[in-house]
């Protein structure tokens, strides 16, 4: 078959087709499956009930897990305000810092300035040496 030909098949329907004649064997087999255990079953002993469709509980544990996400993306999002703040209260902290560290290491140089004026032994005149 050419490329040309290809374009020009819709290859849809075939494989909607195949689906369902897919499901539909499946069905039948299922329903042959039953009837040969129900029939071999002794009569006191009871077949498991089968669960409810799986679209039903899909539905259900997806609504359960959208409403988790939807949850934890409300707490992620409080906990970005919280954090924010926490941040500009961080930084309103540092610019108040600054000044006192600068006031800090001024007053630790003239503290270190007047103690060696304290400190400095007096000068001896050169005629009083021994």
């Amino acid at each position: 078959m050419s490329e040309h030909e290809d374009a020009g098949r819709d290859p849809g329907p075939r494989v909607g087709r195949s689906v369902e004649d897919f499901v539909s064997q499946l069905r039948g087999f299922t329903d042959r499956a039953l009837g040969l255990a129900a029939g071999a079953v002794p009569s006191g002993f009871s077949l498991p009930k089968l669960p409810s469709p799986p679209g039903a509980m899909s539905a259900a544990q997806l609504r359960a897990i959208d409403q988790a996400v939807r949850g934890q993306r409300k707490q992620i999002a409080a906990m970005t305000a919280q954090l924010q703040a926490f941040d500009e209260q961080l930084a309103v902290f540092e610019r108040i810092l600054e000044p006192l560290v600068e006031w800090s290491s001024t007053w630790a140089r003239l503290e270190e300035s007047v103690a060696d004026l304290v400190r400095r032994p007096p000068e001896e005149p050169d005629g009083a040496r021994p």
